[in-house]
């Protein structure tokens, strides 16, 4: 069985609506070789549609080894009215995506990647099908916007790995300690 891995940027004060707006600058050739290496070692990624067209309009045409593996990888799309997805290698899933998500894992054999904290990662969240998440904590107070909060049962995760980038960009990752859903 796969295991579900959720990558995120967050700013110190938890705000992670809208990243483009307050993160870019600190996605430098550290943090980008980084994103990099999760996706070699990733199966597959898994995207909500607004995700999905976010990555599409900024990577689309772009040259680098994250770019590349960014648009050659697998990716299922979670949506009920996305009807066309022409950029990358990609699958649309419709239905619900706990019981699709789940379906995808219990068939997989290594990590499905989820980058963003949209509807499809709370979902997940709450649903108790999150494996592994991924916190890269950007050094700056954004002031307002969506926060990282997710209403869920409480789960308990053990940190496995600390990283600090040399702009100031801290990488956490924490996995479940708990048996999955």
């Amino acid at each position: 069985m796969g295991r579900i891995s959720v990558s995120t940027m967050v700013s110190l004060d938890g705000v992670i609506g809208d990243p483009r707006s307050w993160a870019m600058e600190y996605l430098d050739e550290a943090a980008q070789a980084d994103g990099a290496k999760r996706l070699l070692l990733s199966e597959a990624m898994l995207l909500g549609r607004n995700t999905y067209q976010s990555l599409a309009a900024a990577w689309n045409g772009r040259q680098g080894v994250f770019a590349s593996r960014l648009e050659a990888i697998p990716k299922y799309v979670f949506s009920n009215t996305l009807s066309l997805a022409e950029w990358g290698n990609v699958s649309i899933v419709r239905g619900d995506p706990s019981i699709e998500a789940d379906r995808l894992r219990s068939s997989s054999s290594g990590n499905l990647t989820i980058f963003g904290h949209g509807r499809l990662t709370k979902t997940l969240i709450q649903a108790g099908l999150i494996d592994e998440i991924r916190l890269l904590i950007m050094p700056v107070l954004v002031g307002s916007g969506e926060l990282i909060h997710v209403p869920a049962a409480m789960r308990r995760f053990e940190l496995v790995q600390s990283t600090t980038l040399s702009n100031g960009v801290v990488i956490l990752v924490h996995r479940r300690t708990e048996e999955r859903a």
